[in-house]
């Protein structure tokens, strides 16, 4: 494996920090309220019209066909130039892949360009109140109606992220009521604005609602947004989870950027904490080890090989390190982390910033789950009494 760039590759590093350092607003208000979802989806219109929003993407979805090296690159100098998150990420991370590799012709035309410029965001509508990391669990149903052409979805989804501000969601929903549980389920599209569709906000610990409960009540879904094959959603679903634990979701570079602010943070408050100085290097050498070990991945990937299960290692990795790395700022800063504001230390972003990370071990399958996959898929260990028995 080596990181040594072609010219090609650093003549686009050059592209992309320039274009960021003149163009990126910074931190922008949170998008889990409406005039920060309003600000983030104009700095998505911003990327998109100079062809920065999706660039790994074919030129004719306003991608520029970039390598996957590249694709990289990209995301380390997006995260490190301060760049805001992105309100389209469900979409252009979650769903886009699988549209690629399961959609139609008419779906990638209808969806794509509207999805990676922020007019169209995407709510990621899996989770239910008895079916989160067992997603085979679900209970909400899609029933034929063939006079319309169509499915009526009814059921309920829960910590739906995104779905407060966003204009449409993806999910699975159970087509065959008698099939084995990973078997009859089928992938939907649908607009959240659509007749029966009811989106209830759900407050976070900071009062913004960054998640919702959905309810269908009879919601037509025409045949067209089917996403891959009736009765195949499982298959379908867990492309998109490959995708959410594996590369697509979480770049080295959102964690380089924050390690490098928690050394500047040590450089101001280390002298009081001596005790932290291990933690500290760790986190730090915990971001440059995700930042080899995805050059890794991409060195797989361009040999041909998929991640597979090693997905869950990736996801175990950085959602501890998230954790663990603001663990170490908050406690640095000490009763300061309560402050907020441009003169706050840091600019009070740490306490924000924690509370985001405390979700990774939660989504896209709780940690435990990962062990789980891990231990039986990759080490190859037998399966436990729990996993036998449903759980």
């Amino acid at each position: 494996m080596s990181l040594e760039l072609t010219p090609r590759e650093l003549a686009f590093r050059a592209e992309a920090r320039t274009w960021l350092a003149r163009n990126s607003p910074g931190r922008l208000p949170s998008m889990d309220t409406p005039a920060g979802a309003a600000e983030h989806r104009a700095w998505e219109r911003a990327l998109a019209a100079a062809r920065w929003s999706v660039v790994a993407w074919p030129a004719e979805f306003g991608g520029r066909d970039a390598t996957l090296t590249e694709w990289v690159i990209f995301e380390e100098e997006y995260y490190l130039s301060g760049a805001p998150t992105r309100i389209a990420q469900n979409g252009i991370s979650l769903l886009a892949p699988i549209l690629f590799e399961h959609g139609t012709a008419r779906q990638r035309q209808r969806y794509l360009r509207p999805m990676a410029d922020g007019t169209e965001v995407w709510a990621q509508a899996w989770s239910e109140p008895e079916a989160g990391s067992d997603l085979a669990a679900l209970r909400a149903r899609a029933r034929r109606d063939d006079e319309r052409g169509g499915w009526l979805l009814t059921g309920q989804k829960t910590w739906s992220s995104r779905a407060p501000f966003a204009d449409r969601g993806f999910g699975l929903f159970r087509t065959d009521p008698g099939a084995e549980r990973h078997r009859g389920l089928t992938y939907f599209l649908f607009p959240l604005d659509a007749p029966g569709v009811t989106v209830r906000p759900i407050a976070q610990l900071d009062g913004d609602a960054g998640f919702a409960e959905i309810f269908f009540d009879d919601v037509l879904v025409p045949d067209a947004d089917v996403l891959g094959a009736v009765g195949d959603g499982w298959r379908v679903a867990m492309s998109t989870a490959g995708n959410e634990r594996g590369l697509s979701l979480r770049a080295p570079g959102r964690f380089l950027a924050a390690a490098g602010r928690l050394l500047e943070l040590w450089q101001e408050r280390g002298a009081d904490a001596g005790h932290l100085r291990d933690r500290v290097a760790d986190a730090w050498i915990g971001a440059q080890a995700y930042r080899w070990y995805t050059w890794g991945t991409v060195d797989r990937l361009r040999a041909g090989a998929g991640i597979g299960p090693a997905g869950s290692v990736n996801k175990l990795f950085w959602s501890e390190l998230d954790v663990d790395l603001h663990e170490t700022a908050l406690e640095l800063l000490g009763p300061d982390q309560e402050l907020r504001g441009p003169g706050a230390p840091a600019g009070g972003t740490w306490l924000d910033d924690y509370l985001f990370a405390l979700g990774g071990p939660i989504y896209a399958g709780t940690n435990e789950i990962q062990r789980d996959i891990v231990a039986e898929r990759v080490l190859g260990l037998p399966r436990g009494d729990s996993r036998r028995a449903g759980a």
